[in-house]
């Protein structure tokens, strides 16, 4: 009897759409965001946590600077686990959902925005479209 050899990560069939392999759908609710959203979604939160900033720090400051990424995270952490996503998310019709389903808690917001902080895991993309920080987080940025 021919034993069967494991697959090997080349041998996989490219999916036919980001999400496929995930159970998502091609389009409409709950298919992977595209990159037009996500940085919209982004560029909201990044305005909002600038202007909340001036509160606390002249612009143009260093001080002003590490408030500015303060803010933005901690908008990030409180968000996601009680609105589904950041208000940018929320604005441009995403939301953040963990891959097993259920709520998204504490933890993994926490993972994920810490590994946005620091932007590299951002650019690097599976072919789902999920960022580095979305897969060790077990999230997946989806419409809602």
């Amino acid at each position: 009897m021919p034993r069967s050899q494991p697959q090997r990560f080349g041998d996989l069939e490219p999916s036919r759409w980001p999400g496929e392999r995930l159970g998502l759908p091609e389009q409409g609710p709950r298919s992977v965001a595209r990159i037009g959203r996500r940085l919209l979604g982004i560029m909201i939160d990044w305005g909002i946590a600038m202007l909340i900033s001036l509160l606390f720090a002249p612009y143009a400051s260093q001080t002003y600077s590490w408030v500015n990424i303060v803010v933005f995270v901690v908008m990030q952490v409180l968000f996601i686990p009680t609105i589904g996503g950041s208000i940018g998310h929320r604005i441009v019709g995403l939301r953040v959902v963990p891959i097993a389903g259920g709520w998204v808690g504490p933890w993994r917001p926490i993972l994920r925005t810490l590994l946005l902080a620091l932007v590299i895991p951002v650019l690097v993309w599976d072919s789902d479209q999920r960022g580095f920080h979305d897969k060790i987080a077990g999230t997946v940025l989806v419409r809602a």
